[in-house]
């Protein structure tokens, strides 16, 4: 089956290009010229678009309103989203990361490589299907974002639930540091590494009694040990 794209650009000639290239790689795309219309699309599908493509600098709701109401809402919250940004905004890169993009593309950009991001950001979505974890201490609920710890939620950031996702995900292989950054913050992370370092200090913090299950590898990055039992 086809997977569907919306894009959410103003900019007619570049949404029709993304379009085309997009559909001679086999996507279907849905094009909205306007924040409003996006979010219209994006949350009254009757199925939820595989990827989200959208532009930072619309008219009237900006791409990080936009992208901070996909967040919030349960059909949304977990489809990713590519956001394009123009070069100078370094600002809005960091915000729109944090916020909850999967990636970003600064304008002008490549077709090849935006399909490249494109095709990396699903595969990474579909190495991430499991919809619930659970061990002796530690109950993860993926589809809800929900962390309990000895039967007490843990309230986390979007980020911290994505890095303890992708620890567990790969349960008991090393997570290099720049996967992590990859996989969280985006394709070819251009911020301070040690980033990483404290939402991982902040994640242990929070899960307390249960912080053992994130192990460092000196040098390397963290792995994730299960205490379910052989």
């Amino acid at each position: 089956m086809q997977q569907k794209i919306l894009i959410i650009e103003d900019e007619a000639d570049i949404a029709e290009s993304i379009r085309y290239n997009l559909e001679r790689e086999g996507f279907r795309t849905e094009i909205a010229e306007s924040g409003e219309k996006g979010l219209r699309l994006a949350l009254n599908d009757k199925k939820s678009p595989a990827l989200i493509i959208l532009d930072l600098m619309l008219p009237g709701m900006s791409g990080l309103e936009i992208c901070r109401r996909l967040r919030r809402e349960p059909q949304t919250r977990k489809v990713p989203i590519i956001m394009l940004t123009a070069k100078t905004a370094e600002v809005d890169k960091v915000t729109g990361l944090e916020i909850g993009a999967d990636d970003y593309i600064t304008k002008p950009f490549s077709i090849k490589e935006l399909i490249a991001r494109i095709r990396a950001v699903l595969r990474r979505a579909d190495n991430l299907e499991m919809r619930r974890y659970e061990d002796e201490q530690l109950t993860i609920d993926f589809e809800d974002m929900r962390v309990f710890c000895k039967g007490q939620e843990v309230k986390l950031t979007r980020k911290e639930f994505a890095l303890l996702e992708n620890l567990v995900k790969n349960s008991g292989r090393v997570a290099t540091r720049q996967s992590l950054l990859d996989n969280v913050w985006g394709y070819s992370y251009f911020g301070d590494t040690r980033t990483l370092d404290v939402h991982i200090r902040r994640l242990r913090q929070k899960l307390g009694d249960c912080s053992d299950c994130i192990e460092t590898v000196v040098g390397v990055g963290y792995r994730f040990i299960s205490n379910k039992k052989q």
